[in-house]
């Protein structure tokens, strides 16, 4: 207790005292004076008492209640306060990611996201200011992590870097509340496959970084450039250490300070561009060896200057990004799952469309012709994407697909691209029911993977509109390795099992359309749509 409150507290106790003297005196005078009115004796006692344990009240609140609520508010003013509309949004973000993680079927996938998110609900409930050393592995990242924090964090002195995982230490600096931790990174640009991994690594703690420090020891080339360019497209906040200052004649080094600050214009201010000499070479004075002590004030001065002006939006922005770049992973997953399960339903789809047109007697292949084939497929592509539509809703887009596949030239190109790979792979001449069954199959492929673009993002085909994404599929699916394996495919399933590598004969029992295993609603539509083919 400080001793004013002290001198206070006894004062306040003889004042208690005497006052209990004085009312012990009085009550003993008015109990004689008043003797012949016991009431009144008796309400005046109770008055005195009360007066008496206010007082008593009154000093107790002041001398205990009092400085603990002003410490409490002091507290909560020295308490540093992430902002509240990034919180919100942060923590809105990891509640979406929580119920799209449901929808990911691949469990270690979906273990990673939930542990993730509940590593980013920490980070924000600690609040811990977290700093990255970021450079090549001969920069001198340890020494500064070691001069930094005043003691040994690793090794020292290799040629390379030594620092193969990241590792993290305590750094408590004057006038900062927020407990920092300084996290020292495997270097980039090493060779080899193990040193490409530990840049993968040094990269992924430098997207988590509420502050980078980028180490150098030389001008900034093309290779670091590269990544510090990435880092602050991302938002990252970074100081670039030119460390091993010493070693340079003061001339030489405000050169190429000058030529870092040229370099990062943009990207970082120039008086975030910082010289240190975090393990300084060793002179000799006097005969004898004497190893200068570590020069980090500016680096020291610049970092608590930041972080005392924008450590709470650092921390906030940081989590933030975190957490959208975690949404973007789920989304990422949902998308590869739902486009393996979208090509499946294409695939079906290719070969009952090939089947179709096969064992049924068209004079030209045309997609109107298995309009309703396509519909069903467009309907089934929809639902996976979360779009409910209808069967007429399916056919209408499959029917203007279909128009735009014709007026582009494709169906067309498709019967020339495939009449050749087919007679190339079975020799001689084939029957016309050969290429229009797997023509039809082709088209449909196309058909299918352009309605998953659509579907995609959102029911949108994008400003080049529907014929943009129909000929980039169909640039997509005519490379010649991909046409060989879809030819190969085809005969298997489609020409071979059907005898369309040969004309029939009168006695040859060809196969029915009822044998093509359709839904009953899509085949009651196909059939509809046959007959108004025929009457046409």
């Amino acid at each position: 207790m400080p001793p004013s409150r002290l001198l206070i507290l006894l004062a306040g106790l003889a004042l208690i005292l005497g006052l209990i003297i004085w009312l012990i005196d009085s009550l003993t005078r008015l109990s004689w004076q008043l003797y012949a009115y016991p009431l009144l004796s008796q309400a005046l006692l109770v008055l005195i008492v009360a007066l008496l344990a206010v007082l008593v009240g009154a000093l107790i609140y002041y001398l205990f209640v009092v400085p603990r609520t002003q410490q409490r508010r002091k507290q909560a003013r020295r308490s540093p306060q992430v902002p509240a509309a990034k919180t919100e949004a942060a923590e809105e973000t990891l509640k979406a990611v929580r119920q799209q993680v449901s929808q990911i079927q691949d469990e270690v996938a979906r273990q990673e996201l939930l542990m993730r998110s509940r590593e980013i609900e920490q980070t924000l409930s600690r609040g811990n200011l977290q700093i990255v050393v970021f450079g090549t592995g001969s920069a001198g990242k340890t020494s500064l992590v070691n001069a930094l924090i005043g003691r040994m964090a690793g090794k020292v002195g290799a040629a390379m870097g030594t620092t193969e995982v990241g590792e993290t230490y305590a750094l408590k600096l004057k006038g900062l509340n927020r407990k920092i931790l300084i996290i020292d990174t495997p270097g980039i640009l090493e060779a080899g496959v193990a040193g490409t991994e530990r840049e993968q690594l040094a990269r992924q703690l430098a997207t988590e970084a509420d502050l980078l420090l980028f180490v150098l020891d030389n001008d900034l080339r093309q290779s670091e450039y590269d990544p510090l360019q990435t880092l602050a497209e991302i938002g990252k906040r970074s100081l670039i250490i030119l460390n091993k200052a010493d070693l340079y004649p003061d001339s030489d080094r405000d050169v190429i300070l000058a030529q870092l600050r040229g370099r990062v214009r943009g990207l970082v201010a120039p008086a975030d561009v910082i010289a240190t000499a975090a393990n300084p070479a060793a002179i000799v004075l006097e005969g004898e060896t004497v190893q200068p002590d570590p020069n980090i004030m500016p680096l020291i001065r610049r970092m608590v200057a930041v972080l005392r002006a924008e450590g709470e939006d650092l921390i906030a922005d940081n989590i933030l990004l975190q957490s959208q770049r975690l949404g973007e992973k789920a989304r990422y997953l949902i998308d590869a799952q739902r486009r393996r399960q979208a090509e499946k339903i294409v695939d079906r789809f290719q070969w009952i469309s090939a089947g179709v047109i096969a064992v049924t007697p068209l004079p030209v292949v045309d997609l109107l012709a298995t309009a309703a084939i396509n519909a069903q497929m467009v309907v089934e592509i929809g639902r996976l994407y979360g779009c409910e539509i209808n069967l007429e809703r399916g056919r209408e887009l499959a029917l203007s697909l279909g128009k735009t596949l014709a007026s582009l030239g494709i169906v067309k190109g498709v019967l020339t691209l495939v009449a050749t790979a087919l007679e190339f792979s079975l020799g001689g001449l084939l029957v016309g029911r050969a290429i229009q069954g797997v023509s039809a199959a082709y088209l449909t492929r196309i058909a299918g993977k352009s309605f998953i673009e659509y579907f995609r993002h959102d029911q949108d085909w994008g400003d080049g509109g529907m014929t943009e994404v129909v000929q980039r599929q169909f640039q997509l699916n005519r490379k010649d390795e991909f046409v060989r394996a879809f030819v190969q495919e085809a005969i298997t399933r489609v020409v071979k099992p059907l005898n369309l590598d040969r004309e029939p004969s009168d006695t040859d029992d060809q196969p029915l359309l009822p044998e093509v295993q359709l839904p009953l609603e899509l085949k009651a539509k196909l059939d509809a749509d046959l007959e108004e083919w025929n009457r046409s």
